[in-house]
């Protein structure tokens, strides 16, 4: 019986992770492929976000829904299980890229080309 608390709190985490809701228009601009000096973020449009930061032996990983977005930030996660994001700069065109910085790193919009069907990697 010790795994039917697990299995049941693990099909709550699916369950919720479904109710992922799409980024607001008004912040559009957050969807992408995020690169800064140790930190990789990625936030797709259907509201699903991935984060990694890595600091000298220090590794955060966090996967959930990007939410309560706002001019100071936006949140990943879900209730305890989430993280805040601090935005000092939103999403803005510099010299022809985009930038953004998030809790102190200055981030830059990567443009990702997709793969075509039946292609094992991109040729460039």
């Amino acid at each position: 019986m010790k795994g039917l608390p697990r299995l049941a709190l693990l099909s709550l985490l699916a369950l919720l992770a479904a109710c992922a809701e799409p980024v607001p228009e008004a912040y559009a601009d957050y969807v992408g492929h995020w690169r800064g000096d140790g930190v990789r973020l990625v936030i797709r449009a259907d509201g699903h976000a991935d984060y990694d930061r890595v600091q000298g032996r220090t590794h955060v990983a966090i996967e959930g829904n990007a939410h309560s977005f706002s001019k100071r930030g936006f949140r990943i996660g879900i209730g305890p299980l989430s993280a805040d994001f601090k935005v000092q700069q939103a999403p803005e065109v510099e010299d022809g890229r985009w930038r953004m910085t998030v809790d102190g790193v200055e981030l830059t919009r990567i443009d990702i080309l997709p793969v075509e069907s039946g292609q094992q990697s991109l040729r460039l």
